[in-house]
C-alpha cells in the first residue's frame, strides 16, 4: 500500500514536470521571433595575373586587396597566377575592387568575366526538389 502511494506520487511529480516543459516549450515557439539572418550578398570574383606571382607579390597583393573596403582578410585565395576574392555587392563591386587594386601599384593583370553562356546557370548544388531539402526547409521555418 506504501509503495503504491510512492509510485503515485513519481509519476505525479514526473507528469507535472512533463507538462511544465511542454508548456515552456509551447510558450517558446509561440514568442519566438524568426531569427533575420543579415545577407551580405557575398559573390565571388578572380582577377587573372599574367606574370607568376611568388609568395613576396602573393604578400603585397593580399594586403592591398585587404586594405579595399568591402572584402575581408580570409577571403584571398592567391593560386596559379589567379587571385579569387570575396567581396559584398552592396558596397563594393569587382570592377571597383579591379579599378582600386591597378591604382595601388602597376600589377600586370586583367579582371575575369563570366561568359554570359555560364553566367544564366545556377550554381546551388543542393537539388531544391529533394525531399530532404523540402523537409529541412519546412522545419527551419517552423522553429523560425
Amino acid at each position: 500500500m506504501k509503495m503504491n502511494k510512492t509510485i503515485k506520487k513519481g509519476l505525479l511529480i514526473l507528469g507535472g514536470t512533463a507538462l511544465l516543459f511542454i508548456a515552456i516549450l509551447l510558450f517558446h515557439i509561440i514568442t519566438a521571433k524568426p531569427a533575420v539572418y543579415e545577407s551580405p550578398n557575398l559573390q565571388v570574383s578572380r582577377i587573372d595575373f599574367e606574370n607568376n606571382i611568388d609568395s613576396l607579390q602573393a604578400k603585397q597583393i593580399s594586403a592591398d586587396l585587404r586594405s579595399i573596403k568591402g572584402l575581408t582578410s580570409d577571403s584571398i585565395i592567391i593560386k596559379r597566377n589567379v587571385v579569387v576574392y570575396f567581396h559584398n555587392n552592396k558596397i563594393t563591386n569587382s570592377e571597383k575592387v579591379f579599378n582600386e587594386l591597378m591604382s595601388k601599384r602597376p600589377y600586370e593583370a586583367k579582371r575575369y568575366i563570366l561568359p554570359a553562356n555560364l553566367a544564366s546557370k545556377e550554381v546551388c548544388p543542393v537539388d531544391q526538389n529533394s525531399f530532404s531539402y523540402k523537409m529541412s526547409k519546412s522545419i527551419n521555418q517552423f522553429f523560425n
